[in-house]
Order: C-alpha cells, then sequence, then structure tokens
C-alpha cells in the first residue's frame, strides 16, 4: 500500500511538473525574448519600479504623450505585464492613452514568489504606480482581468474621482463561486511546492485565500458609481460563469454593461481583442 501511494504521488509530481513547464513556457517571456520581440516595434515600453511598504512593484508603461489619459491593466494569477502585449502595442489605443501593466506582486520582477494576498494593499500597490505615472492628471482607465478584476474594482469603490471607467474582463469575484479542482488541494502540499516553480505556488496560495478576500467586499460593491464593464465568456472553464451573475446582482448603482459572450472562454482579451479596444474608445 504504501509502494502503491509513492508510486501515485510520483506520477502526480511527474504529472504537474511537466504541465507547469508546458503552459509556462508558451507564457513566460525572459528578458532577452522581450528585447528581441521590442527590437522592431517603433514604440516600446519603459520598464520603472515603484517601492511599496516592503514590496517593489515593477511595471511597463507605452506613451506617445504624456498629457494623454493613463490606461492601468491588471493580470490575473499567474501573469505578468506582457500577458497585455496586445493591448499594449495597439496603435489606436496607443493613440488615446498612456498605458501601464503592472507585476501584481508575487509575479513577474514585482517580488516574485512573495504572494501578497490582501486586495486592499494589491491596490494600495496599484494606487502608487498610478501617482507615478499618470501624468496627466486626469481619471484613469482601469482594466482588470481574471484574479486582477476585484482589484481594478477596489481602487475604484475608493477612488471614483480618479476613475473614468472600469472594465472587469472574466471576473473572480463571487466568494461563494471560487473554481477549484481535484487537483487544487495537491498544490499546497509543501513537498509538490519543492517542484513547481514560484509563480505556481504564488497562485495556488492567491486562490485559497481570495473567497475570504471577496467577503471582504461583497457589502461594497454597491458603493460602485463608476461606469463599469462586465464581461465573461460562456465557455470559461476557468472562472465560473456565475461570476457574471454576481456582478449584475451587486453592481447596482454604476452605470453598467453586461457582455456574455458566446463561443469565448476566459481569455477574452486575445479572444476578443477588438471588442476590448470599442470599449475602452467607447465606441459604442
Amino acid at each position: 500500500m504504501r509502494r502503491k501511494s509513492i508510486v501515485i504521488l510520483l506520477i502526480l509530481f511527474c504529472g504537474l511538473s511537466f504541465y507547469s513547464c508546458f503552459v509556462l513556457n508558451r507564457y513566460i517571456y525572459t528578458d532577452r525574448e522581450l528585447k528581441t520581440h521590442y527590437a522592431t516595434k517603433t514604440v516600446q515600453p519603459v520598464y520603472n519600479r515603484s517601492a511599496f511598504l516592503d514590496m517593489t512593484i515593477h511595471y511597463a508603461l507605452v506613451s506617445r504623450c504624456d498629457t494623454l489619459p493613463l490606461l492601468v491593466l491588471l493580470h490575473g494569477a499567474p501573469g505578468a505585464w506582457y500577458g497585455y502585449m496586445n493591448l499594449m502595442e495597439d496603435s489606436a489605443l496607443q493613440r488615446h492613452f498612456q498605458i501601464v501593466a503592472i507585476d501584481r506582486p508575487g509575479y513577474g520582477k514585482s517580488n516574485y514568489g512573495k504572494a501578497e494576498l490582501s486586495t486592499f494593499k494589491q491596490a494600495l500597490a496599484v494606487q502608487q504606480v498610478i501617482t507615478a505615472c499618470n501624468t496627466s492628471g486626469k481619471p484613469v482607465s482601469l482594466l482588470g482581468r481574471s484574479y486582477g478584476a476585484p482589484i481594478a474594482a477596489h481602487y475604484a469603490l475608493y477612488h471614483p474621482q480618479n476613475v473614468d471607467q472600469l472594465i472587469m474582463v472574466s471576473p473572480v469575484i463571487d466568494p461563494d463561486k471560487e473554481k477549484f479542482y481535484w487537483f487544487s488541494p495537491i498544490g499546497k502540499w509543501k513537498i509538490v511546492q519543492w517542484f513547481l516553480p514560484k509563480v505556481l505556488n504564488v497562485a495556488t496560495r492567491e486562490k485559497y485565500a481570495h473567497p475570504n478576500e471577496m467577503r471582504k467586499m461583497e457589502t461594497n460593491w454597491r458603493k460602485l458609481y463608476v461606469p463599469t464593464t462586465v464581461l465573461t465568456g460562456e465557455n470559461d472553464w476557468i472562472a465560473d460563469t456565475a461570476n457574471y451573475t454576481f456582478a449584475q446582482k451587486h453592481i447596482i448603482n454604476a452605470p453598467a454593461q453586461f457582455y456574455k459572450l458566446k463561443n469565448t472562454g476566459h481569455l477574452i482579451t486575445y479572444e476578443q481583442p477588438e471588442l476590448i479596444k470599442r470599449i475602452l474608445l467607447k465606441q459604442f
């Protein structure tokens, strides 16, 4: 019996290691790869860091003109700023916005591997970057996807005068509908975490803390007053589509639009970039 358990554990280790390497190799860029990618681009991001509490928040800024309003992009879990390269490189968006994409705490070059589980503190980190980057002084546009959506919303709740619009893409905001899989508990085992990349361990810690963080926000959604757009893919197997219904039920005092997209999954910013662009540019 003991031998059988060891064999099962080894299979799990191998499977998780293979999965993590396969998935992360598709989405993680090295500095060399980023340099190669941008070598021929007319507009290139400028990288900077902002000190916050005991953290250093890394971000990438694309700006053609410092009098343009700021667009802030927040990734999910796992993720990094360059998950938004397709939007940052869009010429129409560049003409209308300065665009900043942030490595959330624990990811990319923002205290990599050290999870920050407080939505409140993450929103404060976003505020720090906005203060550093918003040279125009105009209200900002906030776009957060997945776990980044409630962080963007948290900022909008407490700084409505600074926000022009909030866009939540594939949001994970319902405290009772966090999606766990059969293998999710395995990711909490210390021995398994030893085999996995730090970015996945950070994502696991966030996942298990997330429902409680969303319960803290649950009664505050009705205090959201800024123009808000919520997008969910009907085929989203990562975030429960009940989050869409939760948003409709709780966001009742903001001018709000809700889109449930057919033939679309979790990665709406990749699958429907033109729709995202039209919403950002208010072309409706």
